[in-house]
C-alpha cells in the first residue's frame, strides 16, 4: 500500500486516477483548486483520504509552512496530474501553471523524499512525424502550441530535478474504450462538435495525417500501474497512446457515418484561407476548431513499447468501431444532435 499524493484530482483524468488508486488499497490525499469534487469517470463520487485546497503555481502550493511539512513528510509518491490542457492561453499562463506548476511539484517530492509521477503529453515531440521514441530528446521547438511548449518545459525541468522521477505521456484522451463514455467535454470536444454539426465545415488536413485518440481508461490504468511500479520505471518516459492512429480519412467517414452529420471538407494546408471562410465558420474556426488544426496536418507514430511493457497493458482496438462508439455516446447524452 503506498501513500500517494495526488494533484489534479478533480480533472477528468485525476478522478479516473484516484478511484482507481482507492481500489486498489492506496491511501490517497487528493490536490484541488477550486473544485472540491472528485468524480471517477462514471459519475461516481470518489472518497480519497484527505482533500486538501492548494495551488500548483504558487510556491509551498499556496500553503504555510506547517502546512507544507505535514503533507511532505506524509506521502511515498506524488503523482502530478494538475495542469491547463488549454490551446488558448498566453505564454505566461503556460509558465505559471504547466512549467511553474512542475517546478513546485518537484519541490513538493523533494521535501519528503519521494519520487514524483509527471503526467506529460506525448506531444512534446512537437510537430514532428514518423516514429516516435519514447527515449527521443525532447526538441527545444518545433510546438504547435504554447501547451506543447510548456510540457515539454516540464518535462526537461522534471529530468534535470536529481528527483526520482517517471514520466507519463497520454495522447488526445477521449472516452472509454468498450462504451466511448467519458464524464465531461471539453478541449478536443468542442471542436469535434462544431465539425460533426457542420458550424465548421472545411479543415485544413494533409492525407497522411492521423489522430491519436486513446480511450481514457486506457491512460488511468496505464498512470496505476506506473505508480505502482515507480521503482522498475524510474528514470523513463512512458508512452499511454492508441499504438494504431486513426486516419483522418476515417474520422471523416465516421462522422458521415451519421445521416444528421456533415462530412466535413479536408483542404489542403496550402491552399486553405480562413479569411474566405463564411463569416460566421471563420469566427468559429478562429476561436476553437483552428486551435487544433495542426492535428490534422500531423502523422506521428507514437512507439509504446516501454509502456506495454513496464504496465503489462496494450491499448484495446481505436479503429473505425471504437469512433462509433465515441460519437453514439456524444449522442446519447445529448452533447451532439440525435436527427
Amino acid at each position: 500500500m503506498l501513500n500517494i499524493f495526488l494533484t489534479g484530482a478533480a480533472g477528468l483524468i485525476g478522478g479516473e486516477v484516484a478511484a482507481r488508486l482507492l481500489s486498489a488499497g492506496h491511501n490517497v490525499t487528493a490536490l484541488v483548486h477550486n473544485n472540491r469534487e472528485i468524480l471517477a469517470n462514471n459519475g461516481s463520487a470518489v472518497e480519497p483520504s484527505e482533500i486538501v485546497s492548494g495551488d500548483v503555481s504558487q510556491p509551498l502550493f499556496g500553503w504555510n509552512t506547517a502546512e507544507w511539512n505535514r503533507l511532505t513528510g506524509a506521502h511515498d509518491l506524488l503523482i502530478h496530474c494538475a495542469a491547463t490542457v488549454r490551446f488558448d492561453l498566453d505564454d505566461e499562463t503556460y509558465r505559471r501553471v504547466n512549467t511553474g506548476g512542475a517546478a513546485n511539484a518537484v519541490e513538493f517530492a523533494r521535501s519528503g523524499n519521494m519520487p514524483i509521477l509527471h503526467v506529460s503529453t506525448a506531444y512534446v515531440c512537437g510537430t514532428r512525424n514518423g516514429p516516435i521514441l519514447e527515449a527521443d530528446r525532447v526538441p527545444a521547438s518545433g510546438f504547435a502550441n504554447g501547451y506543447e511548449a510548456s510540457k515539454a518545459s516540464a518535462e526537461k525541468l522534471v529530468r534535470a530535478s536529481g528527483i526520482p522521477f517517471a514520466i507519463a505521456r497520454p495522447s488526445i484522451v477521449v472516452g472509454e474504450s468498450e462504451t466511448g463514455l467519458i464524464r465531461q467535454f471539453d478541449t478536443t470536444y468542442a471542436a469535434f462538435k462544431l465539425i460533426a454539426e457542420g458550424r465548421v465545415g472545411h479543415m485544413p488536413a494533409r492525407a497522411d495525417a492521423t489522430l491519436d485518440f486513446v480511450p481514457l481508461d486506457h491512460v488511468a490504468a496505464g498512470i496505476v500501474a506506473l505508480a505502482q511500479n515507480m521503482r522498475r520505471a524510474e528514470g523513463g518516459a512512458y508512452h499511454l497512446v492508441s499504438g494504431r492512429p486513426i486516419p483522418v480519412q476515417m474520422f471523416t467517414d465516421g462522422i458521415a457515418a451519421f445521416p444528421q452529420f456533415q462530412r466535413p471538407k479536408l483542404v489542403d494546408p496550402d491552399s486553405f484561407d480562413p479569411a474566405e471562410l463564411p463569416a460566421l465558420e471563420r469566427r468559429l474556426y478562429k476561436r476553437v476548431a483552428g486551435l487544433y488544426a495542426s492535428y490534422f496536418q500531423r502523422n506521428p507514430q507514437f512507439d509504446d513499447r516501454g509502456g506495454q511493457e513496464m504496465t503489462g497493458l496494450v491499448c484495446p482496438p481505436t479503429g473505425a468501431d471504437y469512433l462509433h462508439r465515441l460519437i453514439t455516446h456524444c449522442i446519447d447524452v445529448g452533447f451532439l444532435k440525435a436527427e
